[in-house]
């Protein structure tokens, strides 16, 4: 019989390597490339690194994949606390993951200008590089939309978590300022993007102290030992 200690590890491991990627993807690799108000610095960066540039596109990609896998390895472990909100849950999750892989389209457009294979007829450099910009921040913007539901989902989750009996109740407690963090982080940013940055910073403090305990605690501890609800 399966038991929930088994089932939360699988889960935890699953939510640790869909999040492995994103430190790189995410924000390494727009720190390397971008410079702001510099289309043909930026373009340029891209020209020269472009196996780095790649590496992050699939790295995103990986994160969305396993993603999913995640969200279904949580959905089997708590679906006996409440069946209807580990659905909303898993549904939240399943939401976020082709905002994600139509949002890295963006950043394969800003590659292919980079190159001007295809196009460098019909446009000048600058007129590329200038489109290379723009999608670069296209990929920014869909990252906020994405980020919405990376805070949604935490709200049913964190629910669950307190009410699940075998995962400690502080976790649940944790995760909702978390999902608050995220979602307040993007519509900030889509509406008062002056304070985009600051409300972001407190969103990661909140997401770390909310996914990364949970996170480590799944990873070390799993969950007190009792038999996994049934289908």
């Amino acid at each position: 019989m399966n038991s929930t200690k088994k089932a939360a590890r699988v889960a935890g491991l699953l939510y640790f390597l869909a999040s492995l990627p994103a430190p790189f993807s995410l924000l390494y690799i727009p720190s390397v490339f971008m410079v702001m108000g510099d289309a043909t610095a930026t373009a340029n960066k891209i020209r020269k690194s472009e196996l780095l540039f790649r590496t992050g596109i699939v790295a995103e990609l990986i994160s969305a994949t396993i993603f999913i896998f995640m969200g279904l390895a949580f959905y089997h472990l708590l679906k006996g606390v409440n069946k209807k909100h580990a659905l909303l849950m898993l549904t939240l999750v399943l939401v976020s993951v082709p905002i994600s892989f139509i949002n890295e389209l963006n950043r394969v457009a800003a590659l292919t200008l980079s190159n001007g294979v295809h196009i460098s007829g019909a446009l000048d450099q600058r007129q590329l590089d200038a489109l290379v910009m723009a999608f670069l921040h296209l990929h920014g913007s869909g990252l906020l939309l994405a980020q919405i539901f990376w805070g949604l989902w935490l709200f049913p989750f964190g629910v669950l978590v307190y009410r699940s009996g075998f995962l400690p109740r502080i976790l649940g407690v944790l995760l909702i300022p978390a999902g608050f963090g995220y979602v307040a982080a993007s519509f900030t940013s889509l509406v008062f993007p002056a304070y985009g940055h600051f409300v972001f910073n407190i969103a990661a403090v909140l997401g770390g102290l909310g996914e990364g305990s949970t996170m480590l605690w799944l990873l070390i501890k799993g969950a007190k030992d009792q038999p996994l609800a049934e289908p």
